[in-house]
């Protein structure tokens, strides 16, 4: 995505005041009533909007100052992250342009006023939902990821306009007279009543097609497939999603792009579980070394290390690896690697082993201890000791 700074065409130290002019401004040249049928203006507004929305408020400011487009996606406590939707962009117009005499909307929507009406050409496209599958490597460190998209796109043989001749193959509608509505008045006792329609001839566009384009016969838009660029922070969970707007389909004939929602999904890991920022490994050590010690290894995130068994070690007692675990999205911290030991009793044995093992059998050293108070500690009691 754009820097906002780059979109509102001001300095990273600009002050509110600057910020709110350079958005005006922009809004006033890019609004969609001012530039019908012209895509790019549209995607410019939004963009100006967004960008407002987000350097007018000091705490979004802040974050996005430190961690750019990744600040501003939520936070894994809160189950989603997401861009600024449409609302978002409405809120900042009118935030800043207000209502009443002299504003923006005395300006664009002039037309009402001379009983006319403002439109928006066409219709908006659906939005789109897929799921991105992650490991848990590539949620520990962040990730760019390239995916394809099969969606209605716009046809580029009218530029989406939907007509032969592109935006000049309209012609107004004579039955509503390009309003996109039709009037009806009643008078009754109680006074008069205004019933208002879409026209059943435009199917309330205002403008009927002269001629329909051969490529996509009129809708201005084909099914198409696009590679999208989505860049995931790190430390997101399962659940959370990102909103890209304007990648959903198409809108018919020149409408608004849907959106795109691409919610994570988190890949079941061959060695690891996780639990918040923390990650469960379950280690299997034999009797003689639980009972002597050793230096075993270990997977990570981040591929093998060393770690230390000491002598004694009791079946369920978790070894702490501090950090090794997964990062706090938008945070400082990190979580941590939980080892859970697990001491393997063996199925089948020789009758040497068995020999030894007999003759092991009674020994006070190898009798079972349950009144140690470590012993009877339950699993989530031991779980806590480690974080203690």
């Amino acid at each position: 995505m754009r820097d906002y700074y780059d979109i509102l065409g001001v300095e990273r130290s600009a002050t509110a005041d600057e910020i709110k002019r350079s958005y005006r401004k922009l809004a006033l040249q890019y609004h969609p009533d001012r530039n019908p049928d012209n895509p790019e203006a549209e995607t410019k507004f939004k963009e100006a909007a967004e960008a407002y929305e987000v350097l007018s408020h000091a705490e979004k400011r802040q974050r996005y100052d430190r961690f750019g487009h990744a600040g501003l996606r939520g936070n894994g406590a809160a189950g989603g992250t997401q861009f600024h939707d449409i609302n978002d962009i409405f809120s900042a117009f009118s935030d800043i342009f207000g209502g009443g005499s002299g504003s923006i909307f005395d300006e664009v929507f002039n037309a009402r006023a001379r009983g006319g009406r403002a439109r928006r050409q066409g219709r908006p496209g659906s939005d789109l939902r897929i799921k991105l599958p992650l490991t848990l490597e590539e949620i520990a460190e962040g990730v760019e990821k390239k995916i394809k998209v099969r969606k209605f796109m716009a046809c580029e043989a009218c530029s989406g306009t939907g007509a032969e001749d592109g935006a000049a193959g309209y012609t107004t509608c004579e039955t509503c007279t390009g309003t996109g509505e039709i009037r009806q008045v009643t008078r009754s006792v109680f006074g008069q009543f205004v019933n208002v329609q879409p026209c059943p001839v435009c199917q309330g566009e205002g403008r009927i097609i002269k001629n329909r384009c051969g490529e996509c016969g009129g809708e201005g838009r084909q099914k198409g497939e696009e590679a999208i660029s989505i860049t995931v922070p790190a430390g997101v969970l399962e659940g959370n999603y990102l909103t890209l707007r304007g990648a959903g389909n198409a809108g018919l004939r020149g409408g608004y792009n849907g959106d795109l929602r691409v919610e994570i999904e988190e890949i079941a890991h061959e060695h690891f579980t996780r639990e918040g920022l923390d990650i469960y490994h379950d280690l299997y050590v034999s009797f003689p070394d639980a009972a002597l010690g050793t230096e075993v290894e270990v997977p990570t995130l981040k591929g093998r290390a060393r770690l230390q068994v000491d002598p004694g070690v009791q079946s369920g007692k978790i070894l702490r690896m501090r950090e090794r675990g997964l990062p706090e999205l938008q945070g400082a911290r990190r979580g941590d690697q939980m080892v859970r030991v697990n001491v393997w009793t063996p199925t089948t044995l020789t009758d040497e082993e068995r020999r030894t093992l007999e003759a092991l059998r009674g020994n006070p050293s190898f009798e079972p201890q349950p009144d140690r108070k470590e012993d009877r500690k339950s699993f989530f009691s031991k779980v806590k000791d480690v974080f203690s």
